[in-house]
């Protein structure tokens, strides 16, 4: 069985997508990674096929980061949750165990993906979070108006829901496959940044366990940012319409851990 895959979506991201690719290769542990491109007319796919070709093996002997480096093409934008999704079904179906999930803009370091890997697999946890406000706020080129927009939104998110974490819009995490196989059981929702916030939720009511993991976040530094208000606005609505639907839908746990877990969520 494969043990470590990170989903990492990209549109646009010719300026980022070799650096993070040879980054994570770099690590001291070995780390598999798929690149889920959504038609990037800046050739973002075309430099992952390119690193490919880079790293093949000149014999079958060789083991290379060929293996290790995989490619999703999509035909046009259709939204970071489906990214995601379709990302985690491809890894569920290949048998990989820890699917994690990334930016490709650095603002995840990812030399953090270890820390997240062990809070599973050594830990405990069914789903880690990379979290940025765990410890304070550990954010780096943020302006404080953002700052302030995605700390509140936590705040407002831990209201409505009742989940004790503290940085329920991270995207930078790690799933147990046993997760993955239940929660996508059912169709998420959400394909902005109320995704996120719909798969953290959706773990917690199954009642699996999860650890936040502090992180510091840093804004990329190269490329564009895919924030809009049209996002934003989908996480505020969203999360009333995920909560509301929640009272007509039956959370059966369908795992082990989830049936021996008292406390649904460790934030600690």
């Amino acid at each position: 069985m494969k043990e470590r895959l990170v989903v990492i979506p990209t549109y646009n991201e010719i300026e980022n997508i070799e650096a993070i690719i040879r980054k994570v290769f770099s690590l001291p542990e070995s780390f598999d990674l798929l690149i889920v491109d959504d038609g990037s007319p800046d050739g973002t796919a075309r430099r992952v096929r390119d690193l490919q070709e880079e790293f093949s093996p000149h014999d079958s002997s060789r083991t290379s980061a060929a293996s290790r480096l995989h490619l999703l093409e999509r035909r046009g934008k259709m939204g970071l949750g489906t990214a995601y999704i379709d990302g985690f079904k491809w890894a569920l179906s290949r048998g990989y165990r820890y699917l994690f999930e990334m930016d490709a803009d650095f603002s995840h370091n990812p030399e953090d993906l270890i820390k997240l890997y062990r809070a599973c697999a050594e830990d405990g946890a069914d789903v880690a979070v990379g979290s940025r406000y765990i410890n304070g706020v550990n954010v780096v080129n943020w302006p404080m108006g953002r700052v302030l927009m995605s700390y509140f939104a936590g705040v407002y998110v831990r209201f409505i829901t009742g989940m004790s974490i503290m940085d329920p819009t991270a995207g930078f995490i790690c799933y147990r496959a046993e997760v993955l196989e239940v929660i996508l059981h059912n169709p998420i929702k959400f394909v902005g940044y109320a995704f996120q916030i719909e798969m953290k939720f959706t773990c917690w009511k199954y009642g699996f366990r999860l650890k936040e993991v502090p992180i510091i976040f840093t804004d990329r530094t190269r490329g564009v940012s895919k924030m809009s208000s049209k996002i934003f606005k989908e996480a505020v609505f969203g999360v009333l319409q995920m909560k509301i639907s929640s009272f007509f839908r039956h959370y059966i746990p369908r795992h082990e851990t989830a049936r021996n877990t008292q406390e649904p969520v460790n934030a600690a």
